[in-house]
């Protein structure tokens, strides 16, 4: 066994299987299924981005936003 108590080989044969897993995934889902995965996965991206930041930095964001959108 490796350091990290894993087998190298059960390892390998993990990762050839993952590597198919998602696109295999993508396939089966309609149009509208893949949509509201990446909305779902957007949301929480966007969630732990807020929680790592400070106030501050969430305002500052809103107002270049803000004006990016309005041009004010």
């Amino acid at each position: 066994m490796a350091k990290g108590g894993k087998n190298p080989h059960a390892v390998a044969l993990g990762r050839l299987g993952g590597k198919k897993g998602g696109l295999a995934r993508a396939a089966k889902l309609t149009p509208e299924q893949r949509r509201t995965s990446a909305q779902k996965a957007g949301k929480a991206s966007r969630k732990a981005r807020i929680v790592s930041l400070t106030a501050e930095q969430r305002r500052e964001i809103a107002r270049k936003a803000a004006l990016a959108r309005w041009g004010k």
